[in-house]
């Protein structure tokens, strides 16, 4: 009877140890078939980058674009992802805007692993960003002047530098009392993009983070281009829109004269100023047709790193008019309501009406480009 009991006992610690055994079997299986499938994915995605497919639907850029960003970030790495594939979780998330976990799951990447990346590559695009985003050199100087020029539709505008104006970027908001900072004058929470561009919609200085409740000519003074008069050259202008003051030093800025215009003269020279001009709304309308989740909707991230992702993509704008990898962009309607009211500059020296006013003289009557163009003397 003792036997009988213990082959039975044995019988049911055999079955019991057999279906452990199956079970660690079928998890070691199922955590195998797991990590095959994530490496499958993970090859997928290498051979995706590095293969023949159209990149433009997932990331927003083409081929030859991802090709040239991936070549020009650092590259010493001593563990972790592949270089490349570390590029292409940083465009995704940018293209799709979406979280880090949704991220996560099409690169079959731990969610933690999704945002070091993220912020690695946007960190090293912040390192090559004055490599790409740059003021002209001097010999560029005359063919940026021709393109406006062109857009003008008159050779007075042939000294313009480039065309500035702001932005406003949807973010969420950090609680109060900060939040209050970051409403703008359309009552959402945004910090402001101003952006300097040339004639084919090239950005050539960008200058980000200032909350949205801050006017358009306050972020200018606070500018470092304004500060340290880094540009535009002396004989050269910007163009701005009527959120600006009409400004001689320490950077040249022409306003259009605002509405109603006193005369025929004042309405022609507004006339090609706005041809002009209209290039930097283009190159923000660029800018958010690409990258439609960062900039059409709240950024869901830290308000101290919304700043470098809108220069990331900047960046991306700039190394797409590089390859010629252009989208055509969304029309927007321009808001002038801001315009009217000014922040007083405090300082009659540092007013270039009386330029615009010679400027527009010229544009009136055809003839010799203006002396103050022609001798870079901007004494009255």
């Amino acid at each position: 009877m003792d036997r009988i009991k213990l082959a039975i006992a044995v019988g049911i610690l055999y079955r019991q140890a057999e279906e452990e055994a199956a079970e660690l079997r079928r998890s070691l299986r199922v955590r195998r078939d797991r990590m095959r499938r994530r490496m499958k994915r993970r090859l997928a995605i290498s051979a995706f980058v590095s293969g023949y497919a159209d990149l433009r639907p997932a990331f927003r850029l083409s081929r030859d674009t991802i090709n040239v960003l991936v070549q020009m970030l650092p590259r010493q790495k001593s563990h972790g992802w592949s270089h490349d594939i570390e590029v292409a979780v940083c465009l995704y998330w940018l293209a799709c805007g979406t979280s880090y976990r949704v991220t996560a799951d099409i690169f079959a990447i731990p969610r933690a692993t999704v945002g070091r990346i993220v912020h690695s590559v946007v960190e090293h695009m912040m390192a090559i960003l004055h490599n790409i985003i740059h003021f002209p050199k001097p010999d560029e100087m005359e063919e940026v002047g021709a393109g406006f020029a062109h857009m003008a539709g008159h050779e007075a505008f042939r000294y313009v530098a480039g065309a500035i104006d702001g932005c406003h970027i949807r973010i969420v908001p950090p609680a109060e009392p900060q939040k209050r900072c970051y409403i703008n004058r359309k009552l959402f929470p945004s910090v402001i993009l101003q952006g300097v561009c040339d004639s084919r919609g090239k950005f050539l200085d960008t200058y980000v983070g200032n909350t949205g409740s801050v006017h358009d000519a306050l972020v200018l003074r606070r500018s470092p281009m304004y500060k340290e008069s880094l540009y535009p050259p002396p004989g050269f202008f910007l163009l701005g829109d009527g959120g600006y003051p009409c400004l001689q030093h320490p950077v040249t800025i022409m306003t259009p004269y605002r509405q109603p215009v006193a005369g025929q003269v004042q309405a022609r020279f507004n006339k090609h100023h706005a041809k002009a001009r209209s290039i930097i709304e283009r190159c923000f309308g660029m800018l958010k047709t690409r990258w439609r989740a960062i900039f059409l909707r709240a950024l869901e991230i830290r308000p101290l790193f919304a700043p470098k992702v809108i220069s990331a993509c900047c960046i991306l704008h700039n190394l797409c008019l590089l390859t010629g990898d252009i989208l055509e962009e969304d029309e927007e309607e321009e808001d002038e309501e801001h315009q009217g009211n000014v922040p007083d500059q405090g300082d009659q020296e540092l007013s270039g009406i009386h330029l615009r006013a010679r400027l527009a003289a010229q544009v009136s009557a055809p003839g010799e480009l203006p002396a103050f163009l022609r001798e870079h003397d901007y004494e009255q």
